[in-house]
């Protein structure tokens, strides 16, 4: 265990900054899912932090900001850097509770559970975004889903869902697959995100980079979708 205590310094002066915040905050704590990561295959983290600060940097400057599917919310502190508001939602309670639990006052968000298949969230927010959800949501409820994520927004809103593409399940793991039951290919990602939404953006992504390269090699998709249908 590191010496936190008052006489302890670090040997570079300049770190010491990083002492006194263990001192006074105490150690940083993962959640559910991003502890699990850290013991699995901690480079997933890495690509967990890009798709978060993709969907801050599209979202930067707005009022309101809701996360629909947040798990233990660990990447969510990335997102609330560049909006003003941040609420976080998902269906499983232990999720919720343990997000709660490591809440910072620094880094302060509304998180509660909310289940999207049951109806819209109220806020009228000014985006919304999903990572790593829909390909969990059975094909049949897939547009009351997208629906409610629509119509949590302002007319105006934009909504970016993030999912692993159909071509990588090939490669994923044997957790990812029991789980995964709605992978698509990008071209019919985006034919179903035109069923609720305007206008579509599509992005590939491969580990932490996001592109607009070849859709086949691409093992992550992205969707922006901009101008809800109703």
């Amino acid at each position: 265990m590191i010496n936190t205590s008052k006489k302890a310094e670090t040997t570079e002066k300049q770190y010491q900054d990083c002492l006194d915040h263990v001192r006074t905050e105490g150690h940083e704590k993962l959640g559910v899912m991003s502890s699990f990561a850290w013991g699995d295959d901690p480079k997933r983290l890495a690509f967990t932090f890009s798709r978060y600060k993709f969907v801050a940097k599209m979202f930067s400057g707005k009022e309101n900001i809701l996360e629909v599917g947040c798990a233990d919310a660990f990447a969510t502190r990335i997102v609330i850097q560049d909006v003003k508001n941040l609420t976080a939602i998902d269906f499983d309670p232990l999720f919720i509770s343990d997000a709660q639990a490591r809440m910072s006052s620094k880094w302060p968000f509304k998180c509660f559970q909310h289940d999207m298949l049951k109806g819209p969230v109220p806020g009228q927010f000014d985006g919304a975004y999903s990572l790593d959800v829909l390909e969990h949501i059975q094909p049949k409820d897939e547009d009351l889903f997208l629906r409610n994520m629509a119509l949590s927004l302002k007319p105006q809103g934009a909504v970016i869902v993030g999912m692993p593409s159909l071509e990588s399940q090939e490669y994923a793991s044997k957790l990812s697959k029991e789980g995964h039951v709605n992978c698509k290919t990008m071209p019919d990602f985006r034919e179903k995100m035109l069923e609720h939404f305007e206008n579509v953006f599509m992005f590939s992504m491969n580990d932490e980079v996001v592109h607009t390269g070849f859709h086949k090699m691409a093992n992550y998709l992205i969707a922006l979708g901009c101008g809800r249908k109703y």
